[in-house]
């Protein structure tokens, strides 16, 4: 049965139209709250301004800071009811306070950092599965930016270079926090040039479908399969089904790896891609008329 809750994995460095990020080398390249991915995240609540929200800071080694941020940046959407959870080790995770929190929350938010902090304090506890419950029977809203994407697929990268991403044995896996089975998810994937990562991924695996999510681009994605592409750059799906060769089981630890026939899609802000048909559909928007 498909889920009734929706999920939305951005790329990260979201433009949350604050200060401090903007020091940082933000993209300025969009009106952050006309199209912004943030916005998008408060419109598809089904509450709408009435919503819990929940930010989850537990992959990121600033919490409190990062926690100040999004609160700043739901305030100017015109988003009160936020809260930060910083749970930082498995006791916290299955604390019945907390799991009382994820039950109210009607948006959770899991931002950046390390993921393999996220599968590893949440993986089995009882927030775990109470958001795996509620995204499949209710209309909640799960987003996750940077770590908190690359964390929602079942198979997880966790570590790899990305200059020695096609060599054997460089990228590493393991689960994740499994809201969404047959993808693998990169994060920062056009900035830092992480293609190999994803073609490595794919190539070990080729029955599930990479997603390289650039920064302050993201998929919203509904009853499990209908990702739409959204934010201010681009998503680069690596379909390996039509994988005909590869080399991986025959060279050693550290020697580069062959690739035969991958496929390669790029989506943009409104394009979509049906995972159960393996489809992508283009949009198309139509030309402005200059007299």
């Amino acid at each position: 049965m498909a889920p009734k809750g929706k999920l939305i994995i951005i790329g990260g460095a979201i433009n949350t139209g604050s200060f401090t990020e903007t020091e940082f080398g933000l993209p300025q390249n969009m009106n952050f709250f006309e199209r912004g991915i943030l916005k998008r995240i408060t419109l598809e609540s089904r509450k709408k301004n009435a919503s819990r929200f929940e930010i989850i800071t537990t992959a990121s080694l600033i919490p409190e800071k990062v926690g100040e941020e999004y609160i700043k940046a739901f305030v100017q959407l015109d988003v009160h009811d936020v809260g930060v959870l910083n749970i930082s080790n498995r006791e916290q995770a299955n604390d019945p306070g907390n799991c009382s929190r994820i039950e109210a929350a009607d948006v959770i938010i899991f931002t950046g950092g390390d993921q393999l902090r996220l599968s590893s304090i949440f993986g089995g506890t009882a927030i775990h599965q109470i958001l795996l419950d509620k995204y499949q029977d209710e209309e909640i809203v799960i987003a996750g930016t940077s770590a908190g994407a690359a964390a929602s697929s079942k198979n997880m990268i966790y570590q790899g270079s990305s200059k020695d991403a096609l060599l054997k044995g460089e990228v590493k896996i393991t689960g994740g926090l499994g809201f969404i089975d047959g993808v693998i998810v990169d994060t920062h994937f056009v900035q830092r040039g992480r293609i190999g990562r994803l073609l490595y991924a794919v190539a070990s695996n080729p029955g599930i479908l990479g997603i390289g999510l650039g920064e302050d681009t993201g998929l919203y994605i509904s009853q499990g399969n209908i990702m739409e592409a959204i934010g201010s750059g681009m998503v680069m799906l690596v379909d390996g089904r039509q994988m005909s060769d590869t080399n991986l089981t025959d060279v050693d630890m550290g020697q580069p790896v062959s690739i035969k026939n991958m496929v390669v899609h790029v989506m943009c802000d409104g394009d979509i891609y049906d995972l159960t048909a393996h489809a992508l559909t283009i949009h198309h928007p139509k030309s402005v008329e200059l007299n």
